[in-house]
This record gives C-alpha cells, structure tokens and sequence, in this order.
C-alpha cells in the first residue's frame, strides 16, 4: 500500500518552479505572433524541431522520410568516440597513426597522410570543425580496429536510441547504397550526444583553428575552418553538425541555447547551404518564441520511508533527478500539481538509490510526467544483535 501526500507547486518560494520563456526575438510585434497550427515556413523538404532536455516535438515535416545523412552520420561517429572516451578505453591525449585506407578519403578532409600521427584532441577537432573524413576512418580504426566494426557498433547504438529508420554503412556520410536516416532519428542522436557529453559544444563552437601536420615531408600548418556557419551566424548556436553531398542535397544537425533552453533543428535535403542555414534559424526562432519551460529541481525535504529487517528502521529519501516539462500551447504552468508516492516499506538490505516511490506532476487533471523517489543511504540487512537492541528500544526508550 502507498501513501500519497499531494503539495501544489505554488508553496514556499524556496521551493517554487522555475518556469522559462524565451524573449521574443528583435523586431516582433507584440501580439502579432502567427497560430500554433500554421507552423514555420520550411522550404526544406524533411525537417524536424525538438527542445533537447525533454525532447518534446515541436515541428515536424516528413520528419520519418528516409534520406541521405552526408556528413551529418558523424554525430554517430562523434558519439562513439565520446563514449570510448567515457569507458577509458582512449583517451584525449592517445596518439593515432592514420592508415593508407584513411588517407585515401575523399570529400571534406583535412589532407591526413599514411602515417601521419595526431592526437585523439586534434581528431575530434577535426571531425567537428572541418568535417574530415579522413580523421573519422582513422578514429574508427583507432577505437575499434577497422572502420567496417565501427560501423556495427554505430548501428547497435543507434538501435539502442530507437532509430528505427536508420541505418548506418560509413563512418563519415560520403553516399553509399543503404545509408540511410531521417530527421527525426538524426535529432535523437543529436539529443544524446549534447545531454551525454556536453564537452562537444567546446568543439563544435570553434570557428577557426590551426593543427600541425608533421610528416616525413616536415611540419606544415592547417587551418580548421567550421562548416557551420550559424556559428557566426546566429548569436545562440552551440553547434552541431551539417553535411552536403549529390545525393543528400544539404543538411544540418543544428543546436542552440537562449535562456536556458536548447532546441535542435535538423534540416534534410535543402537545395543550397543558405537554404539550409535559412530554415535552421527558422526553425529555432520557432522554438524559442513558443516554448515554456517548467522546471522543478525536487530539493524538498521527504519524509523517510520505513525499512523492515534493516540495521535502522528508517531510510531518508530523495528525489533522484530534477524534473522538467515544455508546453507549447500556453499552458498555465503554475497551475501544475505533483503527488508524493512513496514505499510504505522496503525490506534491506537498501542500496543508496533503490526505487522508493514517485513524484508525479499532473496538469489540469491529466498526468505529465513523473520522477524516482530513491533512497539516499544504505541501510545493511540486521544483524541478531541489532534485532535484540531495536526490540530492547522498543521496550525500554531513551
């Protein structure tokens, strides 16, 4: 059985929601703001428009038509890379040797020579900034021996984020039969690289830097040039990624951040690089006028819940994340309640963050959302001696 103890969100300021609205941007006219429904206008043929933290949708077009990626595959590749990085089996300062195989890349490259060594840094650089094919095949070979097994690693992860319509057939984009996504799937991998591994805002937010080659040949110097010109462009992007080929026409993976909120846009298809850029910050201008954020950070106090058979009889919980909400259709969130959920009881032995409840959040009535109550310490299975000392308490209290 559960207790249910339900608190409105307007209590004590300490504990009051945060809820963030984005300024209108320079030059709208108060009240002149377009329905909900008309949407902005894309040229682009596939697009797709999300609030990063929670994910919400906010456009869509053809958002699950199967196209091209280009160079925007190396997100997934990116990924990879950071979440090798994460598992220590590289790290920033490892040396990479580039092969004959991933010299010999064509497209966008940053001209790496057979045997030519750079530093896992410099690579990613590489990647992010310049859009190198050549540094993706040699970090793939780094990471996982071969580019071929990268592959297969960026398919499993790519499944692992529920995209369904994408399939993966190199590292770097250049197009080949099969190598297929969409926007919608793009975003998500998008999500999951900025959420998981924030650090690749530093990288992609570069607009020009030098690298060393150094080569039998002597050292020579190249300039890094992004390829994501809303870097300069567009005074709220943090990156993320574009890509063009014949056959994917352009594209771009593009995140921005403005009163902390970040949106992702991805455009699919577009006739030029301006068109592109265009419906970028079209679609980012519409994110930010029409979201509302709800943020409510769960530091308020809960009561403990009850251990049976432990060496305490009561565990002190908490709230194990923040919770968030986006509205796009002008909700009154300050109208959002939430309702405690907790474990009459857990049986120990009780691990520091073992389930011990919910805080559901509801708005007018309808459920939006919920978050884990945890446990927030220990509490070992009872010995018989403590088992003798809590009976004695019970019989003879301090």
């Amino acid at each position: 059985m559960k207790r249910f103890l339900t608190a409105l969100l307007c209590g004590a300021l300490l504990l009051q929601p945060v809820l963030i609205k984005a300024a209108p941007e320079a030059g709208t006219e108060a009240g002149a703001e377009e329905p909900h429904t008309a949407g902005p206008e894309v040229s682009s043929p596939s697009a797709f428009l999300a609030e990063a933290s929670t994910g919400k949708v906010i456009y869509e077009k053809n958002a699950d038509e199967k196209r091209p990626p280009a160079s925007v595959t190396k997100i997934m590749t990116l990924l990879l890379i950071f979440d090798a990085l994460s598992e220590g089996k590289i790290s920033l300062a490892d040396q990479v040797t580039v092969s004959e195989y991933a010299a010999s890349m064509g497209g966008s490259q940053v001209f790496l020579e057979p045997g030519e060594v750079q530093t896992v840094d410099t690579m990613i650089k590489c990647i992010a900034v310049a859009s190198a094919n050549d540094a993706c095949v040699a970090m793939a070979e780094h990471v996982w021996g071969s580019e071929e097994e990268f592959v297969r690693h960026m398919n499993e992860r790519a499944a692992g984020l529920g995209m369904e319509s994408t399939s993966f057939v190199n590292c770097n984009g250049l197009d080949a039969d099969g190598h297929l996504t969409t926007a919608r799937d793009i975003a998500a991998m998008s999500r999951e690289l900025i959420l998981t591994y924030p650090q690749i805002r530093d990288y992609a937010s570069i607009w020009m830097e030098d690298i060393t080659h150094t080569t039998a040949k002597g050292s020579s110097t190249f300039t890094l040039a992004n390829t994501n010109k809303l870097i300069r462009q567009y005074a709220y992007a943090t990156g993320l990624k574009t890509g063009s080929t014949d056959d994917a026409g352009f594209c771009v993976s593009a995140t921005a951040k403005k009163n902390n909120m970040e949106m992702v846009a991805v455009v699919m298809g577009a006739e030029t690089s301006k068109e592109r850029f265009k419906d970028a910050v079209t679609l980012l201008d519409y994110g930010f006028g029409r979201t509302v954020k709800y943020v409510d950070e769960g530091i308020q106090a809960l009561e403990p819940v009850d251990v049976e058979g432990g060496r305490e009889r009561q565990v002190p919980v908490r709230q194990k994340e923040p919770f968030q909400y986006v509205d796009t259709d002008g909700a009154d969130l300050a109208a959002i309640e939430k309702k405690y959920e907790t474990e009459e009881k857990l049986k120990a032995p009780v691990k520091t963050g073992d389930f011990a409840g919910s805080v559901v959040y509801f708005l007018d009535g309808t459920e939006i959302g919920k978050v884990d109550i945890v446990a927030a310490k220990e509490v070992p299975k009872a010995s018989y001696l403590n088992c003798l000392e809590q009976t004695l308490e019970l019989f003879f209290p301090a």
